[in-house]
């Protein structure tokens, strides 16, 4: 990835859905567009794969050859400072029109997100406009809720100090969640059904594994629910 690129989608995160809809071909795994600059004398490719991973290659019409003098800082000239423009401004347009702002901070919170797009396929839905930091994970065949991502204040879970803490919400059985909670690293539910959801901070509290296995059992659990998630 190079440094416009970096630059560009530094605090996005690419939507696969809209980009079908933006102009984009599927190929396999893959998100392709094609877009000429500079005058129609170099395309530019952009591709995007099934984790929202972009990149991009730009070639001269006439000798099908890649050009990349315009990725070099040092590089001046009308001609290449108009491919360079044109470049980033192709680009700009896709992260206005396909991405969201990436929400969460916390390496654990991107982990699980890239982990349940791995082995689920699943992507954060954003249900609330009003809470845009708060989204949930739903099961493909019953559409029920397995997992949340919240950001809340600290002292909503009897945590010290002012700042807000990103918090995952798992369905659990209620001896689990009997057995678990001591307010430290297990919760009650955060705005759940206290006897079927269980919180775990997003902090390092708990350990990745321990995280994945709470979310894989969750979704196990989702399909067994007879409760409707509000």
């Amino acid at each position: 990835m190079n440094r416009i690129i970096e630059e560009i989608f530094e605090h996005r995160r690419i939507l696969l859905q809209s980009l079908e809809k933006y102009g984009f071909e599927k190929n396999g795994d893959i998100y392709v567009i094609e877009k000429y600059i500079a005058d129609r004398q170099m395309k530019m490719s952009i591709y995007v794969d099934s984790v929202g991973s972009i990149d991009t290659k730009v070639t001269d019409v006439d000798t099908s050859e890649e050009y990349t003098l315009f990725l070099t800082d040092v590089a001046d000239g009308d001609f290449v400072n108009q491919v360079r423009n044109e470049y980033r401004q192709a680009l700009t347009e896709i992260a206005e029109n396909c991405c969201q702002s990436q929400i969460y901070k916390s390496p654990y919170t991107l982990a699980l997100i890239d982990y349940v797009r791995d082995k689920y396929g699943d992507e954060l839905e954003f249900l609330w406009k009003k809470f845009d930091d708060n989204a949930i994970w739903r099961r493909k065949d019953n559409k029920k809720w397995y997992g949340a991502i919240l950001v809340v204040k600290k002292s909503k879970l009897g945590l010290h100090g002012d700042g807000k803490v990103e918090i995952l919400d798992v369905r659990a059985t209620s001896d689990e969640i009997d057995r678990l909670v001591d307010n430290k690293k297990y919760f009650n539910g955060y705005h759940m059904n206290k006897r079927s959801w269980l919180t775990l901070c997003l902090d390092g509290s708990c350990d990745i594994e321990e995280l994945k296995r709470r979310l894989n059992i969750s979704y196990n659990l989702a399909l067994k629910s007879k409760y409707k998630v509000k």
